[in-house]
């Protein structure tokens, strides 16, 4: 399992992220998590592999304020285990727009209207190969 997490980064609107990697075999999930804190994020992008009763894979985006999780955003995924991927995040200001590796761009409102970003997590069962932000 992969952990990298920044503090005192500056992500501010307009900048972009990528994250790339491998997703392992056997993976259950990763997350990409921009906010000011573990407790405090603007955007929690997780894939999840088997989730729930049905097994099925589901793209859960969510956000946190105060350590209280808000109401997930769920979505069907196309992320395979054992492939390669590429996720660009956009703070685009009142919102957040996630590429994925498949051309789909899913939208997540910036709830809590975070201008400035500055803590960065990437983790969960995959290997990373490239973080840039830009």
């Amino acid at each position: 399992m992969v952990e990298a997490e920044l503090n005192n980064v500056l992500f501010r609107a307009g900048d972009r992220l990528k994250v790339q990697g491998r997703i392992h075999l056997d993976a259950k999930r990763f997350q990409v998590d921009l906010g000011s804190g573990s407790s405090e994020l603007a955007l929690h992008f997780n894939p999840r592999f088997h989730d729930g009763d049905d097994k099925k894979p589901v793209l859960v985006c969510n956000s946190k304020w105060d350590g209280i999780w808000n109401q997930e955003q769920r979505e069907t995924h196309t992320f395979q285990p054992g492939s390669t991927f590429k996720v660009v995040v956009k703070h685009a200001g009142g919102q957040f727009e996630v590429m994925l590796p498949d051309g789909h761009m899913i939208e997540f409102p910036n709830r809590h209207g975070v201008d400035d970003i500055t803590y960065i997590c990437v983790k969960g069962d995959i290997s990373l190969t490239s973080f840039k932000m830009k």
